[in-house]
């Protein structure tokens, strides 16, 4: 499945979540991530995350599609992180 992840964490805790969601998707841009994920990853994700969030103060935001061929991406201003796959 394809994903769009977003996240807001206490000062403290960003580090930490930006290092986590950089295992598993594409940063894009500040606390925005993207990419292709099977349902056992995201689990894992989940779990990770919530052993660095503190569920009071903090959210994790993931909208879902099945392929990302059904999201239309537009950008204005500029790219944070572009998305290129070298071989």
């Amino acid at each position: 499945m394809y994903i769009i992840l977003v996240y807001d964490v206490g000062q403290k805790r960003t580090g930490k979540m930006l290092k986590l969601c950089r295992k598993y998707l594409n940063w894009i841009q500040n606390s925005v991530f993207e990419g292709e994920i099977t349902e056992v990853k995201l689990k894992e994700l989940y779990h990770r995350a919530s052993e660095i969030m503190d569920e009071e103060e903090d959210s994790l935001i993931v909208f879902k599609s099945r392929d990302s061929k059904w999201l239309e991406k537009e950008i204005v201003g500029k790219e944070r992180s572009s998305i290129d796959t070298m071989l």
